[in-house]
């Protein structure tokens, strides 16, 4: 028993976990029509023997319907779970009543179905040896003929169906197995063709971007290093090339995400957490922006670092949005930790009046992702525009 596992059934429960009670009910019916064939072969047999009795021979029919009806309760609980005991058991007490005997000749059939031919063949053959003895000892040569002849039949009928419904139920499982089998190689086929075609895309990534990013960066810092040019310019042009410099490091974790590199990027890079969004709102107002921020938690360290995280990345992209629709408007950035057990995060910004201007490209995604970070925590977000023409962004971790 594994110690860590549900300990032993006990009373009730163990005795029909050994009599296997809770079988399937097409095992049911499947037990409960071989038990009625067994009855009835008993009863032919019986019938038979009364109306042509052997001399001498005085069959009390009670009491042998009765041992016959005990071996059938026997056989429907038993024949499942130890056949070649209810076989063997079977094969002695099939010479204490005639009904006995169509209960033995299917345990034989059970045998035949539920067991190798190299653990039926000898206990077939000394079922029908021991058939033979009581034949020779009971009847006279006449009878004792017709009886081996006609059990030799019913029992090669029997064996052959059993051994062939147990054939039919191996290559059924055979052909589970196989399809199975296939269904896992497709399955690995289907996650080696992902794979390819992400590291295809990480490559395409890497070509592109890179290459593009790099360039900006370097001429970015051509203009920050320029010392003709306008302070105010040099300022801008280093927030370019440092912001060039966080997309490169963006684009290979990504790259390294899409690689399936678990310990390249994102394990030597810190993640981000709520201590470093005031490093965010800076960099914000570095770039040209009106961003104010209302910090209201008392301990931003102590705020778990999933939730840290995540109310980073609302914040970045909340700020994205507001520079994107509403570019030079004023924002203002809210955290708040009411009670202690939930963060807020709340991004305002009025819109500019007259038609929106002409946004920077984008795939339209950044709230849907906010979406799912937030439900991954367990939280709410609204956004919208508000009765007094501002537009809010509203998160609760």
């Amino acid at each position: 028993m594994d110690p860590a596992g549900p300990s032993p059934a006990t009373g009730p429960s163990r005795l029909a976990a050994r009599l296997d009670l809770r079988r399937p009910w097409r095992a049911w019916l499947g037990d409960l029509g071989v038990t009625a064939g067994a009855a009835a072969l008993g009863l032919l047999l019986l019938q038979g023997t009364l109306d042509d009795p052997t001399p001498g021979q005085r069959i009390v029919v009670p009491v042998d319907l009765s041992a016959g009806a005990v071996s059938l309760v026997f056989l429907l609980l038993f024949r499942r779970r130890f056949p070649v005991a209810v076989a063997v058991t079977m094969m002695f007490a099939q010479w204490t009543a005639t009904s006995t005997l169509g209960t033995a000749a299917a345990a034989m059939y059970s045998l035949a179905m539920l067991r190798p031919w190299r653990t039926l063949l000898p206990v077939a053959a000394a079922n029908l040896a021991l058939i033979a003895v009581l034949f020779w000892i009971t009847s006279p040569w006449v009878q004792f003929r017709q009886g081996i002849v006609i059990f030799g039949l019913i029992y090669a009928v029997l064996i052959t169906t059993g051994m062939l419904v147990r054939s039919r139920r191996q290559l059924i499982a055979s052909m589970e197995e196989r399809a199975r089998a296939a269904e896992e190689g497709q399955r690995l086929r289907v996650e080696e063709a992902r794979l390819l075609e992400r590291e295809r895309i990480a490559r395409e990534m890497h070509d592109v971007l890179a290459h593009r990013i790099s360039l900006l960066a370097v001429h970015a810092g051509a203009l920050e290093f320029r010392p003709d040019a306008p302070a105010d310019q040099r300022a801008a042009a280093g927030v370019i090339r440092q912001s060039a410099y966080e997309a490169m490091e963006d684009l290979r974790e990504v790259i390294g995400v899409l690689r399936g590199d678990s310990g390249g990027a994102e394990a030597d890079r810190p993640q981000p957490a709520l201590t470093d969004v005031p490093d965010l709102v800076r960099e914000a107002s570095g770039a040209g922006g009106e961003v104010v921020l209302d910090d209201r938690v008392p301990d931003p360290a102590g705020v778990p670092v999933r939730v840290g995280r995540h109310a980073y990345r609302i914040v970045q992209e909340g700020l994205t949005n507001a520079r994107k629709h509403a570019p030079g408007a004023r924002v203002r950035v809210t955290l708040d930790a009411p009670g202690g057990t939930a963060l807020t995060i709340e991004i305002v910004n009025p819109v500019p009046p007259g038609p929106p201007p002409a946004a920077l490209p984008g795939a339209g995604a950044g709230l849907v992702g906010l979406g799912e970070r937030v439900a991954l925590l367990g939280g709410t977000l609204e956004h919208g525009r508000t009765g007094d023409g501002r537009f809010r962004l509203h998160a609760r971790l």
